[in-house]
């Protein structure tokens, strides 16, 4: 049994109470859905678990164009500018090393911001306020230096996966000649929006099925997530369009 982040840094003070405390916490960890409202919660609890890693498209426009933009400074293309035998770019000018790794670093940061203010909230009751590392501890992988470390690490690997999935999906797209064109889209929502999706939820299960955000009373809410990702995508972009942060609204 794992012990979570704030018990872990309690556990040399107050040992058998933390262990009291966290086993009673644990066997009551279940997102139940016996009701359409439950499901419904499950699926906004989802969407919040995995929010940070949705949002790193918008952290790669601050680092990668807004950011650069503001400070006059050249980003540099993935691609390099490099043509596919097929005529068209690579993957074009929207995908630079900025923009790849800073939606990691947004994150990263998006997480720890989460487990801050959600620290060891639990389900069902805290729906869906869940703490991303409520059953993280010093044994995990990616618990670098301490929980902060650990949700840094957590919210980035998921984040370069969302980036990840969107250069997938870039790549395919300009394969078949769907390329964006300035203030014309693509017209191709599904490769602009699943391939991200899907590597934002495979990370999930390769390097934290373990986790709280990968619990099997969520598999139903992941798939609806999946499902429903090309209307959230879209939604995500209008706000970041009227904010500013990106150029296009798509």
């Amino acid at each position: 049994m794992k012990e979570s982040a704030t018990s872990v840094r309690n556990r040399e003070f107050f040992p058998h109470e933390c262990m009291a405390g966290l086993m009673s916490s644990m066997a009551a960890l279940a997102f139940t859905d016996s009701t359409i409202g439950d499901f419904a919660v499950n699926v906004v609890t989802v969407l919040i678990l995995y929010g940070p890693a949705y949002l790193a498209n918008t952290g790669a426009m601050l680092f990668g164009k807004w950011i650069p933009d503001k400070i006059g400074f050249d980003n540099h293309k993935i691609d390099g500018g490099r043509v596919h035998s097929d005529g068209n770019r690579l993957l074009g000018d929207g995908k630079s090393w900025e923009g790849l790794f800073g939606g990691g670093v947004f994150s990263g940061i998006l997480v720890m911001i989460a487990h801050y203010m959600w620290d060891e909230n639990t389900p069902p009751s805290d729906r869906p306020f869940i703490d991303p590392l409520l059953i993280s501890d010093s044994s995990d992988w990616f618990w670098i230096g301490n929980e902060w470390g650990a949700a840094f690490v957590l919210g980035f690997t998921l984040g370069f996966s969302c980036m990840l999935g969107d250069m997938a999906g870039s790549y395919v797209k300009r394969r078949q000649g769907l390329k964006r064109e300035g203030e014309v889209s693509s017209k191709a929502p599904l490769l602009d929006t699943l391939p991200f999706a899907i590597f934002i939820f495979l990370a999930a299960a390769i390097f934290f099925n373990d986790q709280v955000m990968m619990h099997s009373d969520l598999r139903s809410p992941i798939i609806a997530i999946i499902v429903l990702t090309p209307i959230i995508h879209r939604s995500f972009n209008i706000l970041g369009y009227r904010l500013g942060l990106k150029s296009v609204p798509y």
